[in-house]
C-alpha cells in the first residue's frame, strides 16, 4: 500500500497534465496462496469478478480518490501490460510513451516523477494518461 500511496502523491502533482488510473489485476499474494507477511488483508485467490470487485474495494479505502478500474478474470490488462504483479505506464495519444519495470524490484516512482517532469511541457498540449497496474 505504500507504493500506492506513493503513486496517488505523484498522480496528484501532475494531475494538472495527466489524468490516472489504477488497473486491479490478480492478486499477487493471495491467503489462499502465495501468501506475503505483511500484506494488511486478506485475500483469498479471485474466483469470481465480485471478489475482484470486492479487493478493488479494499485497495481505494487506502488510497481514496484515486481512479480504479478491474481486469477481467481472464486477466487480459496484465497480460497485455505485462504487470505480474505491478507496473507503471505512461500513456500519450494512445501510445505507451514509459513503460516502468516490473515490480516490485523494477518498480520506481522516481523514474515516473522523473519522466513526467522532463516532458512536462509537452504534456499539457495532449491527452496523457499515468497507469499503475
Amino acid at each position: 500500500m505504500t507504493r500506492l500511496a506513493a503513486f496517488q502523491r505523484v498522480a496528484s502533482q501532475y494531475a494538472d497534465i495527466a489524468d490516472s488510473l489504477l488497473v486491479y489485476i490478480e492478486e499477487a499474494h493471495p491467503s489462499d496462496g502465495w501468501v506475503s507477511s505483511d500484506a494488511p488483508y486478506q485475500i483469498p485467490k479471485h474466483r469470481c469478478i465480485e471478489d475482484r470487485l470486492h479487493a478493488a474495494q479494499l485497495m481505494l479505502s487506502e488510497v481514496p480518490g484515486s481512479k480504479v478500474v478491474i481486469d477481467t478474470m481472464d486477466n487480459s490488462s496484465n497480460a497485455a501490460y505485462g504487470a505480474y504483479f505491478e507496473r507503471l505506464y505512461i500513456l500519450r495519444d494512445k501510445r505507451v510513451v514509459y513503460q516502468g519495470g516490473r515490480g516490485p524490484e523494477g518498480y520506481r516512482i522516481s523514474e515516473l516523477r522523473n519522466w513526467l517532469e522532463q516532458y512536462r511541457h509537452d504534456l499539457v498540449s495532449s491527452k496523457t494518461a499515468v497507469l499503475h497496474v
